[in-house]
């Protein structure tokens, strides 16, 4: 399996949906807390559905027990958590979710999944944690950022 990562923002809709196409993404997951933000635009979950499925032909769910939680996307966002922090806090919410396990007995059938968050590059995303917390319990996972 390869898990490729994105984020929509600093994307126009063409350069996200094509970097979907070009990679022959079989599913997206969300992992964003909130898919129905006003301001995600083409990423709005409903619609970014119908766009995958009829642009690319490309799977969509949304999964949000691969996001933060409230709480500590909120102290990160208003500085009162450092990166180091949250990146330790959330390893543990996932270790306590079963990230590895839930993900490759619901996904594992596929070769080509894709991780989206709203983060224009994986450096400080959760997704990019989340496909490495993936990545480390299977040598075989590849994880590609678009």
């Amino acid at each position: 399996m390869t898990i490729y990562t994105i984020g929509f923002t600093q994307k126009s809709a063409e350069q996200f949906f094509e970097a979907i196409k070009k990679n022959n993404i079989e599913l997206l997951i969300d992992v964003r807390l909130n898919n129905k933000s006003q301001l995600a635009g083409f990423s709005k979950g409903s619609d970014l559905c119908y766009f995958l499925k009829e642009i690319c032909g490309t799977k969509y769910i949304h999964c949000d027990e691969y996001a933060p939680t409230k709480e500590l996307l909120s102290a990160y966002q208003k500085g009162s958590v450092s990166w180091d922090e949250y990146e330790q806090t959330f390893d543990a919410i996932m270790e306590k979710r079963g990230v590895c396990k839930t993900f490759l007995s619901r996904f594992g059938a596929f070769e080509r999944v894709c991780l989206l968050c709203s983060e224009p590059t994986p450096e400080h995303c959760h997704r990019r944690l989340v496909a490495e917390k993936i990545q480390r319990s299977n040598a075989d996972i590849r994880i590609v950022h678009l």
